[in-house]
């Protein structure tokens, strides 16, 4: 094993080991230095920092089986591990009062360096809240920046479609492992933000879809971007723990209102008397980030939006797709394209409303 790979593993070692959180572990690396120390220790050293069933984890098969399926993942094309001691480890995350050790990363890891901005709101979204995530980010990811977003259902999905539609792509921070994806109707975007965007999890691979999760998701992707934008919220959801988060952070918070009587404008109109800054247009949101647009620019010039699939190959699979709900493994089977060309001809006709994405991971043509 090369040096950088066994100071990877030592790093996975320690995140991955139960009952040693990144609070502890930062405390230990204090004390020991490098990763490398710590698991090399003696374990009279280490009984004066942990727990003695901490220990035992530590150096459990269990583990240390984790410990070589993260790597053998992160062996494959596109797929990085971030942690602590890289260059690669976004710096807005470190301003933040619990950065995770690592990030799981799959994609343009690049991403996670460029301005950027959340995007977040309602899963139950209306019909115009959808239009307005989607256009949103569109017109803020034509201006170079990166939209950041949950990857839930409604307001989620539809900012990084938009964030997909223009020059700063997308970054989907998940809520599970990053080989879990979820909701399971987004696999298809999933498949497309990761050909031409980024998702990132701090959590173990395999880890499924845990309440408790996504609270900890959600403070990722505040932390990541330079400012939260709720499109639409009720007084419950959870997209207003995603903008305290932000304000906690130090992050610039922004709104758009909507109707009184609407229940889910009632957490927008929340944040906007709390300080939040109202917004009508993409240009008011580019307006407070003004101090980021030279970069943007720069950006903006070096990084050519990710060319579309091909319109024939599009209309080859409406073809294969038929009038029956269908999920991407059948129409990988019934056209030979590989998933990730599958999943990226399937967001276009979705955004040419062409096809529907339907409950279960299934789309079904529409014309």
């Amino acid at each position: 094993m090369t040096n950088p790979e066994r100071g990877l593993a030592s790093w996975l070692q320690l995140a991955l080991t139960p009952g040693l959180g990144a609070a502890l572990l930062r405390r230990l690396l204090g004390e020991f230095g490098l990763p490398e120390n710590v698991v090399g220790a003696r374990r009279a050293q280490l009984e004066r920092h942990l727990p003695a069933a901490v220990i035992e984890n530590l150096h459990s098969a269990d583990v240390a089986r984790a410990v070589d399926q993260a790597l053998a993942w992160a062996q494959r094309p596109d797929h990085t591990i971030v942690t602590f001691a890289d260059s690669g480890y976004p710096q807005r995350l470190l301003e933040i009062a619990d950065p995770p050790a690592l990030l799981y990363c799959s994609g343009r890891a690049e991403l996670l360096h460029r301005p950027s901005l959340a995007v977040v709101g309602s899963r139950n979204a209306t019909a115009q809240g959808i239009r307005n995530a989607e256009q949103f980010a569109r017109s803020l990811s034509d201006a170079g920046i990166t939209i950041v977003s949950g990857l839930a259902l409604g307001i989620d999905a539809a900012a990084h479609r938009g964030g997909l539609a223009g020059h700063g792509s997308t970054v989907a921070v998940l809520g599970t492992g990053i080989d879990r994806i979820y909701p399971p109707q987004n696999q298809a975007l999933a498949a497309s933000i990761s050909a031409h965007g980024l998702l990132v999890s701090e959590l173990p691979l395999s880890t499924a879809a845990l309440r408790q999760n996504f609270p900890r998701r959600n403070r990722l992707i505040s932390g990541l971007t330079h400012g939260c934008l709720v499109v639409e919220a009720a007084l419950a959801s959870g997209s207003l723990i995603t903008a305290r988060a932000a304000a906690d952070q130090g992050r610039e918070v922004f709104a758009i209102p909507g109707s009184i009587h609407s229940p889910l404008s009632k957490g927008c109109h929340v944040l906007i008397k709390s300080g939040a800054k109202l917004v009508e247009t993409a240009e008011d949101v580019l307006t407070e980030l003004a101090a980021f647009r030279p970069v943007i620019t720069a950006a903006h010039a070096a990084t050519p939006r990710p060319a579309p699939p091909p319109a024939a190959a599009a209309s080859s699979l409406l073809s294969h797709l038929g009038f029956d709900p269908v999920d991407v493994d059948v129409l990988c089977a019934r056209s030979g394209l590989p998933a990730a060309q599958v999943a990226a001809e399937l967001l276009r006709l979705e955004l040419d409303g062409q096809v529907a994405a339907l409950p279960g991971g299934l789309y079904q043509r529409q014309s």
